[in-house]
């Protein structure tokens, strides 16, 4: 069947990626969350796609199966559950561990079948799995930006799905009898050249789509292990699970030596610190070149030499912020008077000029309404770690029993989105939503709000620890 979508010769898997997301948001075949760049698209007809896993015989005498957990697969790992088998489910971005072991309560029904197949329900009703457990996996389920019908996938770019299988592979719980399907839309279904195809790249057995179930036949072995060479030191402080394996291989005996590879191989990354400029830098869209580097990426190596200097104090006058932090400001229970916050070690934040610098261009924020009287800031801080929803920085304005997050991008708010819903601290039940700049045409950063209260005038640092800086009302 030819593709839907017909590449250029010598096209890269960035090309490919950008030429798939652009054609499923310009023909509207995506489903919430939008856009689809830089995720697994969520399709239109994805529980259609999903409900062919059932057909499959290698799925019916599967005994544990692995899907990943974006939200085009929730159907999959639903049908999973109903079928009475063992579900396990990386955990997002390998923050926690390697994957979980979804337990259902006993005897329960279809609709708590589905809950538990939520992203809510992955975290509610988990037990984790760790890299000493004997545990053989029959099936995997991995989503996809696009692949061939000969097996040759291409997934978002971060490579977290290949980083799974590697860590499987390593602990013995998949081998050559394991059967990997993916699941697409048709439009996904691309040619893909097999000279883009690397030796840690997962390729696949079956691919499903609403319309079809293609077994592709693919011969080229899937990744064995991790290829350390492939990954970094700062990957591997990012992922704890990834840390701990690379010590025991080290212990081992195993060949564990790092590479050198450059962030910018892996364009849908956004972790490094803007290019530092003396000049106020004027809001607008991030914009992506061909290879899906941003332009403040390029411009990080510019970072260490901008931390020497300190940075230049000065009163906040954006169009939306008035005239600057006036009156008292409480930081960490040091109460600090005057017009701006003076820098004060990376671990209490920075000035406010620092702390703009700071944050990547392509931060999104999300409101969050009806906090109630009396709740402390460390509680919020408390409930957000618990779900998983720490942001980049947290604006608190308890008297307007209000917070505003700001997080790395639209798809980490989406997710926190999900993960604060149904939030009830002290009794009330908490509203978190975009905030209303970031609807429509967004752009990174804005904080201007229309008839929603007015943006937090005073800001403080992220803290790429995770950690969530505090701020009260003046």
């Amino acid at each position: 069947m030819e593709p839907v979508i017909l590449m250029k010769p010598g096209a890269s898997k960035w090309d490919i990626r950008q030429k798939v997301w652009d054609y499923i948001e310009e023909n509207n075949l995506a489903n919430f969350p939008r856009p689809v760049h830089n995720r697994i698209p969520n399709f239109k007809g994805a529980n259609q796609a999903c409900n062919r896993l059932t057909d499959l015989q290698d799925f019916k005498s599967s005994q544990t199966v692995k899907v990943n957990p974006d939200r085009p697969q929730q159907q999959a790992r639903f049908v999973t559950l109903e079928a009475r088998k063992t579900l396990l489910v990386p955990t997002p971005r390998l923050r926690t561990g390697l994957f979980n072991n979804i337990t259902p309560p006993q005897g329960a029904s279809k609709e708590q079948l589905r809950i538990c197949s939520s992203s809510q329900g992955v975290k509610d009703f988990s037990v984790p799995v760790g890299l000493d457990a004997k545990v053989k996996v029959d099936l995997v389920v991995v989503g996809s930006v696009a692949v061939s019908e000969k097996g040759f996938r291409i997934g978002k770019g971060e490579g977290y799905a290949d980083m799974e299988y590697g860590m499987m592979a390593s602990m013995g719980a998949v081998d050559d009898s394991t059967v990997v399907v993916t699941i697409v839309h048709d439009c996904q279904v691309v040619d893909i050249p097999e000279a883009l195809i690397e030796k840690h790249d997962l390729t696949v057995d079956y691919i499903l789509t609403p319309t079809r179930v293609i077994k592709t036949n693919c011969l080229r072995p899937k990744p064995q292990g991790i290829i350390w060479t492939k990954l970094d030191t700062e990957k591997l402080e990012r992922i704890p699970i990834l840390k701990k394996l690379h010590a025991l291989e080290d212990q081992a005996g195993k060949d564990v030596t790092l590479g050198a590879v450059p962030l910018a191989a892996e364009p849908g990354l956004q972790i490094t610190q803007p290019r530092r400029q003396t000049r106020r830098r004027p809001r607008q869209n991030t914009q992506q070149d061909a290879e899906g580097e941003s332009k403040q990426e390029k411009g990080a190596v510019s970072e260490p030499k901008a931390r020497q200097r300190p940075a230049r104090v000065r009163k906040e006058s954006r169009g939306d912020g008035g005239g600057g932090n006036k009156g008292e400001i409480s930081e960490r229970g040091k109460e600090r008077r005057g017009g701006n916050m003076k820098e004060k070690g990376s671990e209490e934040g920075g000035s406010e000029v620092m702390s703009q610098r700071k944050l990547p261009p392509s931060v999104t924020t999300v409101y969050l309404g009806g906090i109630p009287a009396g709740l402390r800031v460390s509680e919020l801080k408390t409930a957000l770690r618990e779900r998983e929803a720490a942001p980049l920085r947290l604006t608190w304005q308890g008297a307007q029993h209000r917070a505003f997050l700001d997080y790395i991008d639209l798809q980490a708010a989406e997710l926190a989105l999900e993960a604060l819903q149904d939030l009830t601290l002290n009794g009330h039940s908490l509203q978190a939503e975009l905030a209303k700049s970031q609807r429509g045409s967004k752009r990174p950063g804005q904080s201007k709000r229309g008839p929603r209260p007015s943006a937090p005038k005073t800001k403080t640092a992220p803290d790429t620890k995770g950690d969530i800086n505090e701020m009260t009302e003046k």
